[in-house]
C-alpha cells in the first residue's frame, strides 16, 4: 500500500510544483486539476507497468485521504462570511444548486446517460466543482472514470466562464450593478479559483470589492456540500433499495460523517476566529499550513482519481456528459443572470 500513496504523492508534488508555473496560474488551474490531469497521463502511458500490489494505495487515496481533504476543506470558510454577504446571495446559491442538480438528473435521463454521470455533473456544476465532485463519489459510489468525466467537464466550463464573465460585464451585455455582477459570479461559476480569477479581472483595484462578495458567495455554495451530500445519501439509499427486489426494507442509508466534519470544522475555524486569547497572526499562520496541507490531500486524491482514467473509458462514457454540462452551463447563465436580477 506505501508503494502507491508514495507515488500518487509524488505525482502530486509534481502537480503543486507546476500549478505555481506563471502560465499556469493565468489560467487559474489549481493543484487540483493539474493533478488529475498527471494522473491521466500515467494512466494512459505508463499504468500497465506498475504492479499490482500499488493498487491499493492508489484506492486509499481515493477514499480515507479525499474525505480527509474534504473535512479540512471547512478551515476555508467561517459562519461570519455567510453573515456578511446577506440573505439574497443564499438564496440565490440554495436555488441555483437544487435547479441545477434537478434539471441535471432529468436533463440526463432525457439523454439516456449514466444516471451517476449524470449526477456527478450536475454536482460539480452545482456547488464548487472538482472538489463537489469529489465530495459526491463516496456517497453514488461511481467508478472513478466517471468522477474523471465530470471533472473534466467542470474545468472546459469553469475555465470558459473565467474569460467570458469579465467581458460580458464591461461591455454591458448584463445590467448588473457591481453587487449583482459579485453574487451572479460567485453563484454560477464552477471552481473558486474560476470565481477569484474572474473577480479580480473585473475589479483589478479592488474598488467596487467584486471579487470578495463574489468569492463569499462562493464559499456559501461550498458551505451547501455538506447538506446536499446528506440528503443524496438518503435519496440514493432509497431508490437503490427501490430498484433491488432482493432487498426489503427501506435499504441502509450511506451517512456521509466527513460532511459533518465538514460543518464542524467551519463552525470550529469561527469559534476560533473569535477568541481574543489566541495571537491573530499565529491563527492565520496556523490554518494558511492546514490549507496547504488540504490542499496537497485534495490534489493525492484528484491525482488518483486521475490514474483510474484511460481513454477507452472517456470513449465509453460518449459525448452525453459534455451535451449534460454545456446544458447546465446555459442554465447557470442565463438562468443564475434573472436569478440574480429578480432576488438582489
Amino acid at each position: 500500500m506505501l508503494h502507491g500513496i508514495l507515488l500518487i504523492a509524488l505525482f502530486s508534488l509534481s502537480a503543486c510544483y507546476i500549478a505555481e508555473f506563471e502560465w499556469v496560474k493565468n489560467m487559474s488551474l489549481s493543484p487540483l486539476i493539474v493533478g488529475i490531469i498527471l494522473g491521466m497521463l500515467y494512466a494512459n502511458s505508463l499504468r500497465n507497468f506498475i504492479p499490482d500490489t500499488w493498487v491499493p494505495g492508489i484506492k486509499f487515496c481515493t477514499k480515507q485521504i479525499l474525505r480527509t481533504g474534504i473535512v479540512l476543506y471547512g478551515f476555508r470558510l467561517t459562519l461570519q462570511q455567510v453573515f456578511d454577504v446577506g440573505l439574497s446571495a443564499f438564496m440565490v446559491d440554495v436555488i441555483i444548486i437544487c435547479g441545477t442538480i434537478g434539471l441535471g438528473v432529468l436533463l440526463g435521463k432525457i439523454l439516456k446517460m449514466d444516471s451517476d454521470t449524470a449526477l456527478m455533473t450536475s454536482t460539480g456544476s452545482a456547488i464548487c466543482g472538482a472538489a463537489a465532485v469529489l465530495g459526491a463519489e463516496p456517497v453514488v459510489k461511481c467508478e472513478a472514470h466517471k468522477t474523471a468525466v465530470a471533472v473534466s467537464t467542470v474545468v472546459i466550463f469553469g475555465t470558459l466562464s473565467m474569460f467570458l464573465y469579465p467581458i460580458i460585464y464591461r461591455s454591458g451585455i448584463v445590467n448588473l450593478s457591481p453587487e449583482q455582477m459579485a453574487i451572479y459570479t460567485g453563484s454560477t461559476l464552477h471552481e473558486v479559483a474560476h470565481v477569484v480569477g474572474a473577480g479580480n479581472a473585473m475589479d483589478a483595484s479592488g474598488a467596487l470589492h467584486i471579487a470578495d462578495q463574489a468569492t463569499i458567495t462562493k464559499m456559501i455554495r461550498v458551505m451547501l456540500l455538506a447538506p446536499v451530500l446528506v440528503v443524496m445519501s438518503i435519496v440514493l439509499s432509497r431508490l437503490r433499495a427501490k430498484h433491488n427486489p432482493q432487498k426489503t426494507g427501506r435499504g441502509k442509508i450511506t451517512i456521509p460523517w466527513f460532511a459533518f466534519g465538514f460543518i464542524g470544522i467551519i463552525i470550529l475555524n469561527s469559534v476560533l476566529g473569535e477568541c481574543s486569547f489566541i495571537p491573530k497572526e499565529g491563527l492565520k499562520e496556523c490554518i494558511a499550513g492546514i490549507n496547504g496541507l488540504d490542499t496537497f490531500l485534495l490534489t493525492m486524491a484528484m491525482t488518483a482519481l486521475g490514474t483510474d482514467t484511460s481513454i477507452e473509458k472517456f470513449k465509453q462514457a460518449g459525448a452525453k456528459p459534455f451535451y449534460l454540462a454545456s446544458l447546465l452551463y446555459i442554465w447557470l447563465v442565463v438562468g443564475g443572470y434573472w436569478l440574480v436580477k429578480l432576488i438582489v
